[in-house]
This record gives structure tokens, sequence and C-alpha cells, in this order.
């Protein structure tokens, strides 16, 4: 049991380095997928609002989501503003864009993932205070009467410690890192759930006012 728990203890700070790598990666795997999906989004309304009268297209430099609520800002002022029934038949009929690339909307696997990358780092430091504690429980499980003198299994005991206090280091330092790399990517993470809570929006907002417009004209027509 003592062998166990001391080749615990040694493989602690080893495995807290792996993690933390990993960690990093679904960080990188994360950025990635989340600018694939703000360039989906900004196409999609691109080609949704191609032709309006005032179409809002902003320089190079600016960041996708800046671009995907001036396509927003577009269509509510097509909504909104009167003596623009040009635009707003375009909007109808374009329609079916947005109805055939909805697979962009799909936020619930994203959104998992990231909450499940950004709640773990908690468990860094957890893990290195594990990792020290099983390594003192080793060396204070070693039976005192295959030693020569008590002083040998408190120098056990020192000796181990010693060693494992780095899995808390190793914890903390991960921890570290990993809170920096999320706390970078947290405002564009935000910025794409909140993209695409207000494309939902404008969609639900078209389909009723546009729908209901149509069905007007028709009941005139008639």
């Amino acid at each position: 049991m003592d062998e166990l728990l001391h080749q615990i203890s040694t493989y602690t700070t080893p495995a807290i380095v792996v993690l933390a790598g990993v960690h990093l990666f679904l960080f990188f795997v994360l950025w990635i997928w989340s600018r694939r999906d703000f360039k989906n989004i900004a196409s999609t309304l691109f080609d949704f609002t191609r032709g309006l009268k005032h179409q809002s297209v902003l320089d190079t430099t600016a960041h996708l989501s800046d671009q995907i609520d001036a396509f927003l800002a577009d269509v509510n002022e097509t909504l909104d503003v009167a003596g623009r029934s040009g635009d707003r038949e375009t909007l109808h009929q374009r329609m079916r864009i947005l109805d055939e690339k909805r697979r962009y909307m799909n936020s619930m696997s994203f959104e998992t993932m990231y909450n499940m990358a950004r709640t773990m780092i908690e468990a860094y430091p957890l893990m290195g205070v594990l990792g020290t504690i099983i390594a003192i429980g080793a060396a204070l499980q070693t039976d005192t009467a295959a030693t020569a003198v008590a002083a040998d299994t408190l120098g056990l005991v020192l000796s181990r410690f010693g060693e494992a206090i780095w899995s808390t280091a190793a914890g903390l330092v991960a921890a570290m890192l990993l809170m920096f790399v999320n706390s970078c990517l947290e405002m564009s993470f935000g910025r794409l759930t909140e993209n695409r809570r207000h494309v939902r929006e404008m969609i639900a907002r078209v389909k009723r006012e546009l729908g209901v417009t149509q069905v007007a004209s028709s009941a005139e027509g008639t």
C-alpha cells in the first residue's frame, strides 16, 4: 500500500503537467471553433443584407462581432424605418438563406465544452494539494519497525514532502496559466454567445413582422 501511494504521489506532478497541456489544446480548439462560427454568422448576414439601401461594411481590421452587430443594426433599421418596402421585400425573400444555414446557431456543444474547460481550471490546485497529502500519508504509513530508528521515519516524511510539494506548485502554476488564457478568450466567447442570441431575436422579429406584412398585403390584394 505504501509503495502504491508513493507511486501515485510520484506521478502526480507529471500528470498535472500533461493535463494542463491538454487543457491548453482544448482552449485552442475552442478558439478555432469560435472563429469559424464568427465567420459563418458574418458571412450569412452579409448575404442576408446584401443589396439593402444602407448595408454596413466595416473596415477589415474590425472584429467580426462588430460586423455582425452592424448587420443586425441594418436589419432592425429596415424594419423600423417607414418607406423601405423594397428592402423589406428583399429581407422577406432572403429568409430562406437564414433558414438553410442555421447550423451555426447550434451553440449547446460549444458552450458545454467552454463551461467544462473554464470550470476545470479550479481542479489543478486541488490535484496538487492532493498529491502532496498522498505523499505525506504514504510516508506516515511506513512501518516504523522496519526502520532503524524513529528519526528515519521523520526523515522519510520530510524527504517525500520535499518531493511532493512540487505537485502543489505545478497545480498552482497550471491554474494561473489557464486562468490567464481564459481571461484572454472569455470576452470573445461571450460575444459569440451574445451574437447568436441577437441573431435568433432578429430572425424571430423578421419572420413575425414581415410575415404579418405579407398576410396583410395578400388580404388587400383579394
